[in-house]
């Protein structure tokens, strides 16, 4: 691959990682964000699907290059989606029975 098609799927990268930010912005831990990761798939299909698809057809990228830099862009698609879920469910705080066997080790070790 050229130096200059690598320096366009960095800049693409780039793009996508700042699309996925800004739509975790938009996120709210009440719920009601899978409009979220539905329009940033959206918007790489729409966006960078056809951009590939030319480099291709232009012979600046192979069809696993193209392929493979899809792929991660929909990967980033998935990590959204596990973003915003964290968001949604944050971790449970422990419970009364955890809270009692921690106390019980710390006065076992004194």
């Amino acid at each position: 691959m050229e130096e200059n098609v690598r320096k366009e799927l960095n800049a693409l990268e780039e793009m996508v990682l700042n699309w996925k930010r800004n739509y975790l912005e938009y996120a709210t831990p009440d719920g009601n964000n899978d409009f979220l990761v539905e329009e940033f798939q959206e918007q790489i299909t729409m966006y960078m699907s056809p951009y590939l698809r030319r480099l291709y057809q232009c012979e600046h990228l192979t069809e696993m290059e193209a392929s493979e830099f899809l792929d991660s862009c929909y990967r980033q698609v998935d990590d959204l989606r596990r973003l915003i879920q964290e968001l949604e469910t944050p971790p449970a705080k422990p419970g009364v029975w955890q809270e009692m066997i921690l106390k019980t080790k710390v006065i076992w070790q004194e």
